[in-house]
C-alpha cells in the first residue's frame, strides 16, 4: 500500500498505523499518547479511507473534513493525507510561566481565537521545535477570557517542554490543539455528591471540575483528594484552596493522602465514599493521574459499590507526557 503526503509517496505496510509508517519514513507528526487520546496527531485524509478505528471520538465537524487520528488508522488501501487547518489548531502565545509549588509551573497561555472547552478537558501545547504534550485546562471559560487559559506543569529537569516553559519569555508563540477528555463537570445531570480524586498534576483537572460545579452552584457536596508519592508532591497545600470556600453555601471538604507515610489514595477514595453514606447511583467520582492509581482508585470505588457508569476517569496515558 501506498501513503503519500505533501506530494511524497512512502511504503505502508499492512497493519501499520499511519503515525508509525510516517516515523518510519522520518516524518514527524505531533503525537503524545498513541492510543487516540489526546488527539496531537489528527491529520486530513485527501482520498482514501484511513479506516473506522482512525476517526474515533473526533466531532462531527472534523469527520466531515476528513479528518482522523494517524495513531489509530490502519487503512486497507492507499491513502493520501495532508496538514490539518487552522480549524484544529488555535495560535496562542505564553503570557507567564510562574512557580506555584515544588515542581509545578502556574502557566497561562493566551488562544488568539476563542477556546470552546469544558473545564477539566484535556489540550495538547506545542512550542516551536514540534514539541508537543497535553495538559488539562483547570480555568473556567470566563477566568480564561480574562486571564489566560490555566495549565499546571509539572517541571522535569530536562524536560523538552516544561523546562522551556520555565525559560520562556511572555510572548513566546504556542500552539493549542482541541480541548478533548471527559473528565468535565456535567450541569444538572446530578444533585448528588461529586468525588473527586487525583494524583499529582491530576489534581489539576479536578480542580477545574469542582470549580465548575460551584459556578453552576451545584447543591451536593464537593470532596477532593490530592494525592502524591512524598510530600512536597502536595503542591497546592495540604489546605483546601481558599477559592473552594469563599462561596456562600458551598459545602467543600479537602484531603490529602502520601503515599511515603502510608496513606493509600485508593482506601482514602473508597473511605469518603462509605462517609458520604449515599443511595447508590447518586454519587459521581472523578479521576485523574497516572494509569495505575486511576486504575486502583476505580477498582476501589467500584469494590465499594459505585456503578462503573458513574466514574469518569483520565488517565496520563503515556509517562512524560507532560515533559
Amino acid at each position: 500500500m501506498q501513503l503519500t503526503f505533501e506530494g511524497r509517496a512512502y511504503d505502508l505496510r499492512p497493519g501499520e498505523s499511519v503515525l508509525d509508517a510516517m516515523a518510519r519514513h522520518g516524518v514527524g507528526l505531533p503525537s503524545a499518547c498513541r492510543v487516540g487520546s489526546c488527539q496531537a496527531c489528527m491529520i486530513r485524509s485527501v482520498s482514501g479511507d484511513p479506516g473506522p478505528d482512525a476517526r474515533r471520538g473526533l466531532k462531527a465537524t472534523w469527520l466531515a473534513s476528513g479528518y482522523f487520528l494517524a495513531c489509530l488508522a490502519r487503512p486497507s488501501c492507499d491513502l493520501t493525507v495532508a496538514e490539518p487547518g487552522d480549524d484544529a489548531h488555535t495560535a496562542a502565545r505564553l503570557i507567564s510561566a510562574r512557580a506555584m509549588g515544588p515542581g509545578v509551573l502556574r502557566v497561562l497561555v493566551r488562544p488568539d481565537r476563542c477556546l470552546d472547552y469544558q473545564p477539566g478537558q484535556h489540550v495538547t501545547l506545542s512550542r516551536p521545535g514540534g514539541i508537543t504534550r497535553i495538559y488539562s485546562i483547570v480555568s473556567l471559560p470566563a477566568q480564561s477570557a480574562r486571564t489566560g487559559i490555566e495549565l499546571h506543569v509539572r517541571v522535569y529537569p530536562a524536560g523538552a517542554m516544561s523546562g522551556w516553559l520555565a525559560r520562556a519569555r511572555p510572548g513566546a508563540p504556542l500552539s493549542l490543539g482541541s480541548p478533548a477528555g471527559e473528565c468535565f463537570y456535567l450541569p444538572g445531570n446530578s444533585a448528588g455528591p461529586l468525588l473527586l480524586a487525583g494524583t499529582g498534576t491530576g489534581i489539576a483537572p479536578l480542580l477545574a471540575v469542582a470549580r465548575a460545579a460551584l459556578a453552576d452552584q451545584h447543591p451536593g457536596q464537593v470532596v477532593l483528594i490530592h494525592g502524591a508519592a512524598e510530600p512536597d508532591g502536595l503542591y497546592l497545600g495540604r489546605q483546601c484552596p481558599p477559592e473552594l470556600t469563599a462561596s456562600p453555601g458551598s459545602a467543600v471538604s479537602w484531603r490529602t493522602c502520601v503515599l511515603s507515610d502510608g496513606e493509600d489514595i485508593a482506601a482514602a477514595a473508597a473511605a469518603e465514599l462509605a462517609a458520604l453514606a449515599c443511595p447508590p447511583g447518586s454519587v459521581r467520582a472523578y479521576l485523574c493521574g497516572g494509569a495505575g492509581s486511576v486504575g486502583r482508585i476505580r477498582r476501589a470505588l467500584f469494590m465499594a459499590g459505585m456503578s462503573l457508569a458513574d466514574i469518569y476517569a483520565d488517565r496520563f496515558v503515556q509517562a512524560g507526557a507532560g515533559r
